[in-house]
């Protein structure tokens, strides 16, 4: 036995390091990324101010609690011992001063790097510097990570977030790790054991139903992310999420396309990351961020993810079980014209497989809470009547008498 006793410890250290951080991500991470407003455009000022805005808005109240730079924040150039440098122009007081601001308003913080050797933005990646990264990381403070796939070449993706996995742990901060692989090696399959939420699209843009098409790459307006992934909810749960992007709103679409946009990101458990300048927001789009109750389908600990139950005359009707045997039910408009209505409930009975949960309304009846007017109003027993304006959504949540 003493001859093998080596490699027996050996393995078990390995074994050890062998998983990311558990306990964290248990309902989808709520936040804000810089990249959908400001691309590689970010400095000191502008992350303090976002910080502060955070706490002013009441967007620290309603959840948000991760703040994440995105690509730009580093020098071009690694120092003489290897390790990555904040741009000292963009940073002059260093990266650990602003982490230790935005800790200060009592928000987490989060940075960005990438699985290549250049991040998408041409600053240095952490390919053959991941161990050495996640310790500078976790000397600052840092409390979650975005990790891209750029500049990869001939990499394995789910051995290169491993790897990356791997170094968070054996760097001993607790870390949220974000995967964006963009879904091109399907990391719903196999990300649960590697990270706390995956991409599973390419990058959204801020329109309702389009595509940007950049040459080699194309965004994706909202309605088309959603549509982009279909029979993928069963791999999102507590601690794992499948993840269509940073959200658009505030960003220059109708306030009902905003109001949607939201709804859906709720809906699907899909982290609610904002990706508008916080500074400048309109009570609008502050009202629709904030509001308690959306959030709290979102946030809901059964972390089971909504499924589009059918399509009634261009109106889709979205169903997610919620704890304590209650459910969301939104109805979405994708006409660009007012539709009118007629949900009789007592036809309908929902079988959600993934839950193991029925709603049969010929059973029981349940009371109607409008979560965007935030008024109780009627039951099931009696047809839903109602008009939805163009790309906008009646949300409900549904309890028992």
């Amino acid at each position: 036995m003493k001859k093998y006793g080596w490699f027996i410890l050996l393995f078990a250290v390995v074994q050890v390091r062998a998983q990311k951080f558990d306990s964290l991500a248990l309902t989808p991470p709520m936040g804000w990324n810089s990249w959908n407003t400001f691309s590689v455009n970010i400095d000191e000022k502008l992350i303090k101010g976002i910080a502060d805005s955070f706490v002013k808005d009441g967007l620290k109240d309603a959840g948000y609690q991760y703040l994440v730079i995105d690509d730009g924040w580093m020098a071009k150039e690694r120092d003489a011992k290897g390790n990555l440098v904040a741009d000292p122009v963009k940073f002059p007081n260093g990266m650990k001063s602003v982490v230790d601001y935005v800790h200060s308003k009592g928000l987490k913080f989060g940075i960005y790097n990438c699985a290549g050797n250049k991040t998408c933005g041409g600053y240095p990646g952490s390919r053959g510097h991941e161990y050495q990264d996640a310790l500078l990381y976790a000397s600052w403070g840092v409390d979650y990570l975005k990790y891209d796939w750029c500049n990869t070449e001939k990499l394995n993706a789910e051995g290169a977030y491993m790897t990356m996995r791997d170094a968070l742990y054996a760097a001993g901060r607790p870390v949220v790790f974000s995967l964006c692989e963009w879904g091109e090696n399907q990391p719903w399959k196999w990300g649960e054991k590697v990270g706390h939420l995956w991409r599973t699209t390419g990058d959204i843009t801020n329109c309702w139903d389009c595509e940007d098409n950049h040459g080699t790459w194309s965004s994706w307006g909202v309605l088309r992310t959603v549509n982009m992934r279909k029979d993928i909810r069963q791999y999102a749960g507590p601690g794992h999420w499948n993840d269509p992007d940073m959200m658009e709103v505030g960003n220059g679409m109708t306030v009902q396309e905003d109001r949607s946009h939201f709804t859906l990101w709720c809906m699907l458990a899909a982290p609610l990351i904002m990706g508008n300048d916080l500074r400048s927001m309109t009570n609008q789009t502050r009202e629709i961020l904030t509001n308690k109750e959306i959030i709290a389908v979102n946030q809901d600990a059964l972390g089971v993810q909504a499924m589009r139950y059918a399509t009634v005359d261009s109106v889709e009707v979205w169903v997610k079980p919620l704890v304590n045997n209650e459910w969301a039910v939104c109805f979405l408009n994708l006409k660009s014209k007012t539709q009118s209505m007629d949900f009789n409930w007592q036809e309908h009975t929902i079988t959600d497989v993934v839950a193991n949960r029925t709603l049969d309304f010929k059973k029981e009846t349940f009371q109607l809470r409008n979560l965007w007017t935030k008024k109780t109003s009627g039951t099931t027993a009696k047809p839903l009547q109602a008009s939805v304006a163009s790309h906008d959504v009646l949300v409900f949540r549904l309890s028992r008498k």
